[in-house]
């Protein structure tokens, strides 16, 4: 009897630690979406190595845009180039960045996005580099528009990329983060500039071409481009969210297991998740026509490609799409149209007084010779880039807590309210003061729209909808450096009014976007 006693609790006690090893097999394979396996990575070394990484990538793509505004008053002379050229100069890396913006961001988010911002940034720095020995104008600006097409890829890419990595809470905070490093590439371009350009001595001449120090210059300023590609290529993991959304699961629960290793160094169990919720995939490969002809296959590739930018006006993101457009409009009219013009407008303030000088005293200044070259010119340029700092620091501190919708908005309006005084300046000191006033309150909007754009639209269309707007900024940038050229010599109100009025308009504009504070990425 005692041994049959003990025989009908063995099998009841068994069963009770089954079904407790059950719950926990089944608790740890319970199939997790990509929030909470974000969550459950934690947040530590892996974020701060990709905010790095990432970070000089955007830093290559500030440097790569702003080398030529520090080049001009110098090249100007070897290139013998007139304001509308300087115009048509500082415009071409604009109207690049204009065709590869959509083209990349499509792409990304059909290809992936590590491969799309290796290629872009390769691309970048390779045409960068090689104008360095364009002989001539013409040459030069067409090699420049080759390098804006690398840099229109990753600038819209990256930040889709970094903020798919991010844990909710943390997005706002880490994605203004991201954005700093754009000071940073400010401040390196102006730096080096500062140093190198007035280096006569590094002068040199190779027969068929006169190398001077801008020229050396160019090719410094694609050294953060090219190592930066090299640094995606050899250590950088893909974006889970994208492959989570293109069904491989394997991949993206290995890259969260990668996370979470370098998140929690010291923890003794792996990562606890064995599966993901996967989206199931769309019927577009089953209609896809493989036997049609090669007019029916362009014509069906050419109408996927302009999906996502038809699904950006149509339904609940229409309102918002039409919002951003005028937005990122009016901040890249006025900020590169007048940023890129700051170093030439303080080499013409050098003498004292305002920018905005008479007709005649400008044109002395372009019959002038550029060299030696005045460094005070660098120095200011330098200061007006560092002045960038102040903002970008409010921008860390109070994006999640205020949202990115209130920040968009009161910076745009204050932008408008400086450039409305650089207008009114009489002095040099007037002006380096004002300038920086802009510098330090237009980089709060810019962050601020960097996570906004991000977290308006879903992943399949996070790419594509940040390449839609980055390029129709350009087709602004490009309009604002050619009116620029244009008047800058005969009235130079004009321009500085105009930036003032569309910074006001965007200001108001953004009011209309609804709040994305804290929100999940879809």
């Amino acid at each position: 009897m005692p041994r049959r006693a003990h025989e009908d609790t063995e099998p009841l006690l068994s069963s009770t630690h089954v079904e407790e090893d059950d719950d926990q097999v089944s608790s740890s394979r319970k199939k997790l979406s990509y929030e909470e396996a974000v969550e459950k990575t934690g947040f530590g070394l892996f974020h701060w190595l990709l905010l790095v990484v990432c970070g000089w990538a955007n830093a290559s793509d500030a440097v790569e845009i702003l080398c030529v505004s520090f080049l001009l008053p110098t090249a100007r002379c070897d290139l013998q180039l007139s304001s509308a050229d300087m115009g048509l100069l500082t415009a071409s890396i604009f109207l690049g960045m204009m065709v590869g913006g959509y083209v990349w961001g499509y792409l990304a988010d059909r290809r992936g996005r590590r491969s799309i911002l290796i290629i872009s940034l390769t691309v970048n720095g390779t045409f960068g580099a090689v104008a360095s020995l364009a002989p001539s104008f013409w040459l030069f600006l067409l090699l420049r528009f080759f390098s804006g097409v690398g840099v229109g890829g990753s600038i819209p890419v990256i930040f889709s990329y970094f903020s798919e990595f991010q844990p909710r809470l943390r997005r706002g905070a880490m994605i203004s983060a991201l954005a700093t490093f754009w000071m940073a590439g400010n401040i390196l371009a102006a730096g080096v500039a500062w140093l190198v350009i007035p280096r006569t001595s590094l002068n040199a001449h190779w027969g068929w071409l006169d190398f001077q120090s801008w020229r050396l210059f160019v090719v410094l300023c694609s050294v953060p481009s090219l190592s930066s590609a090299l640094i995606f290529r050899l250590f950088m993991p893909e974006s889970p969210k994208f492959l989570m959304e293109a069904g491989r699961e394997t991949e993206a629960l290995s890259v969260f297991q990668k996370m979470f290793k370098l998140n929690n160094r010291h923890a003794t169990k792996p990562f606890p998740v064995l599966g993901l919720v996967i989206r199931p995939k769309d019927d577009e490969e089953k209609s896809r026509p493989s036997n049609g002809s090669r007019f029916q296959r362009f014509s069906h590739q050419l109408k996927q490609a302009m999906d996502p930018m038809k699904q950006l006006f149509v339904g609940p993101l229409a309102s918002r799409s039409v919002v951003l457009l005028i937005i990122f409009f009016c901040i890249s009219f006025g900020y590169y149209g007048l940023w890129m013009w700051f170093p030439e407008l303080f080499k013409r303030a050098e003498d004292g007084g305002s920018p905005c000088t008479n007709t005649s005293r400008v044109q002395r200044s372009e019959n002038s010779s550029c060299y030696p070259v005045k460094t005070a010119v660098y120095m200011e340029g330098f200061i007006t880039a560092a002045s960038n700092l102040p903002g970008n620091i409010f921008t860390i501190l109070l994006m999640d807590r205020i949202g990115g919708k209130i920040l968009l908005s009161v910076s745009l309006l204050a932008s408008s309210v400086s450039v409305f005084i650089i207008y009114m300046v009489k002095t040099k000191t007037q002006s380096l003061i004002v300038s920086c006033v802009f510098s330090g309150v237009s980089v709060i909007s810019w962050n601020a729209l960097d996570v906004v754009g991000t977290e308006l639209y879903p992943t399949q269309l996070r790419s594509s909808a940040l390449g839609v707007f980055t390029g129709v900024g350009r087709v602004a940038a490009i309009m604002g450096n050619v009116v620029f050229g244009q008047l800058v010599d005969s009235n130079c109100a004009v321009p500085l009014l105009m930036v003032s009025a569309l910074l006001l308009a965007g200001g108001l504009a953004a009011l209309r976007l609804p709040q994305t504070k804290q929100t999940e990425l879809t």
